[in-house]
């Protein structure tokens, strides 16, 4: 038996699952992101990041609410491809 191919038939299949796990996770991540900018209303708490009198403070937790998206979602892509590159190239 070929172990080593074996092993590259694994890591893709795994770098595969991640990715399709990022892909199906991104709508309700983006939908997380819109409502914690979004103003407050009934039980939902946002932080109203449209409103131009905010403080530094509430400002740069609305910048780090708005990359949420692309730091969660590019990261799970990113150790995807790792994954697939990684199996094959010292594999």
């Amino acid at each position: 038996m070929n172990n080593k191919g074996q092993v590259v038939i694994y890591g893709l299949m795994i770098a595969l699952v991640l990715m399709v796990l990022a892909l199906a996770l991104a709508p309700s991540v983006s939908q997380f992101t819109e409502s914690a900018r979004n103003e407050s209303s009934g039980d939902t708490i946002g932080l109203n990041c449209s409103n131009p009198d905010l403080d530094n403070f509430n400002k740069a937790t609305c910048v780090v609410v708005d990359i949420n998206l692309f730091y969660f979602i590019g990261g799970l892509i990113f150790i995807s491809g790792a994954i697939a590159t990684a199996k094959i190239v010292f594999g």
